[in-house]
């Protein structure tokens, strides 16, 4: 089978290749997709980079031309990983590369795990590699007993906190809204460490401070600064773009963001280190798909389902989602 890429999709023949680097397709029918703060982002045009519009979900794989992902395979989705595909936000999905592309970017969904504790496994990725980065820029293997405050409550704070937390570190939650951390105690998901008003956060007493808001904002990132020891690590989680900065540090914000930097800073007289985060990498989806399938409950996420709407109730939902507030994460299932 050979497979022709064209702007409808992949457009496949069972003639023979006529050449080894011919790229293949599959098609990958979603059963359940999650609705991310970047979809919402790309909606309103607010978000820099590549579209990945429709990533989080947990799908089989309906046909395929590569043995590497055989039909009838239960499949979740990195979308860092380079490639041509549709969105996740339709009955079919296709996507087309090389076949080792393909098979990293379609990771095996273990088995006996149900579709709404497998749809968290991208953001539980992302979560499972802001650790792993922040590992490497304190130059430990290890997190246990450290003490790490989570500066936002939104799904991406939640997971880094709760993923945290199962590998032995002490955290807290923090948030500007006292809703939405009423919001996770009522579905029992706050960290042991529990959560704060961000006013609150105690200033000084942290090793790493994580700042997993949708955009790393000026205040955020002085509260960052502020809540950390001296030479304690402020990670940047949330969005940046091009050319950001704060005031009176001397950090390329984007750069360090996006190239996974470790850079030292002074922030009034205090010296700290500002680390970056971004995107993903095999071991993190395994990391992440051995927490769904092995902790206790796999770390609570399903707790944190607060709607499921079907495909033709998707673009109202969007909507609304994009011109307000929300909690909790909305599933779609086609």
């Amino acid at each position: 089978m050979s497979v022709e890429l064209t702007p409808a999709g992949p457009r496949l023949s069972c003639e023979r290749p006529r050449r080894p680097d011919t790229p293949h397709a599959v098609l990958v029918e979603p059963a359940l997709v999650g609705v991310c703060r970047s979809d919402l982002k790309e909606i309103g045009g607010r978000r820099p980079g590549p579209s990945q519009f429709g990533h989080e979900l947990v799908g089989v794989v309906t046909r395929s031309s590569t043995p590497r992902l055989p039909v009838g395979s239960r499949v979740c989705l990195d979308p860092n990983v380079p490639l041509r595909r549709g969105t996740g936000f339709a009955r079919r999905m296709w996507a087309g590369g090389e076949a080792s592309a393909l098979a990293r970017a379609l990771p095996p969904a273990p088995p006996g795990v149900g579709e709404r504790r497998l749809v968290f496994a991208e953001p539980l990725a992302c979560a499972a590699h802001c650790l792993t980065m922040t590992r490497r820029h304190l130059g430990t293997g290890d997190l246990r007993g450290a003490r790490i405050c989570v500066l936002g409550a939104g799904m991406a704070g939640v997971l880094i906190a709760r993923l945290a937390e199962a590998d032995g570190a002490r955290v807290l939650l923090a948030n500007r809204d006292r809703d939405r951390l009423a919001f996770l105690a009522e579905r029992a998901a706050l960290p042991s460490g529990g959560g704060t008003p961000l006013s609150e956060a105690p200033g000084g007493a942290y090793d790493v401070a994580v700042v997993a808001t949708s955009f790393v904002l000026p205040g955020l990132l002085e509260r960052a600064l502020a809540s950390v020891r001296r030479g304690g690590l402020v990670m940047l989680y949330g969005g940046t773009a091009p050319g950001d900065r704060l005031p009176g540090l001397a950090c390329d914000l984007d750069r360090v963001r996006r190239s996974e930097l470790a850079e030292p800073v002074v922030w009034q007289g205090r010296p700290a280190l500002v680390g970056g985060s971004y995107g993903t990498t095999r071991a993190d989806f395994e990391h992440a798909l051995r927490a769904l399938s092995d902790t206790p409950d796999g770390l609570g996420v399903e707790r944190l389902v607060t709607a499921e709407v079907s495909l033709p109730e998707l673009p109202a939902t969007l909507r609304r989602l994009s011109e307000g507030r929300s909690f909790g994460k909305v599933l779609m299932r086609p």
